[in-house]
């Protein structure tokens, strides 16, 4: 396995506080969340983990992920999914990132490393915005194969997860859009600064 790095967008939550079905395909900036995010994970190979019909992600050009035998079973089972696609691909770490995070920014990977990490900003650690080891998909595959807690947080403290942080400017660049009032707030954000993402070396 070589040491390359695969990009996992969570586009599976249920967003309930927004009361849409594909939070991650609003737009913010004249363009989908999703795309946006795809955009500052270039020039990463990325999947798209969702579950239900995948012509919906058609247009982003990527390959669309669904949970498998353990769908129902929150973002750990997209990861897993992620995981074993990144592992075909001879990739050694993956890195997620949600698709409703419209201003995240380039050059994480690099950021990120070594595996495993994590965001934080603001006072807030960000466990879904994370570069994972390809090797602990065993681990993640034995949690969810048997009866038990479905804890990010949890998962991640159990195969020694580090937070790395960065700094909040203007805007933070991790914030996520969960409600009608988040998706209001992002917009007038990409209005007034122009922004597509922060960009770190």
């Amino acid at each position: 396995m070589t040491d390359t790095v695969a990009a996992l967008v969570l586009a599976g939550g249920r967003a309930r506080r927004m009361g849409v079905g594909d939070k991650p395909l609003l737009p913010v900036g004249g363009q989908p969340m999703i795309a946006r995010v795809i955009a500052a994970l270039h020039p990463l190979p990325v999947a798209i983990s969702a579950n239900g019909d995948p012509a919906r992600f058609a247009a982003f050009g990527c390959p669309v992920l669904n949970d498998g035998p353990f769908e129902d079973q929150g973002p750990l089972a997209g990861l897993l999914a992620g995981m074993d696609w990144a592992a075909e691909g001879g990739a050694a770490r993956l890195l997620t990132i949600p698709g409703d995070a419209p201003f995240v920014p380039s050059g994480l990977a690099h950021r990120l490393c070594p595996a495993p990490a994590c965001a934080a900003s603001g006072g807030r650690v960000h466990h879904l915005i994370a570069l994972w080891p390809i090797s602990a998909r065993d681990a993640l595959r034995s949690l969810l194969s048997r009866p038990g807690p479905r804890d990010v947080h949890h998962f991640a403290a159990s195969i020694g997860m580090r937070r790395v942080d960065f700094p909040t400017g203007k805007w933070d660049p991790f914030t996520n859009v969960n409600t009608p009032e988040d998706l209001a707030a992002a917009r007038a954000l990409a209005e007034e600064t122009g922004t597509e993402s922060a960009i770190w070396p």
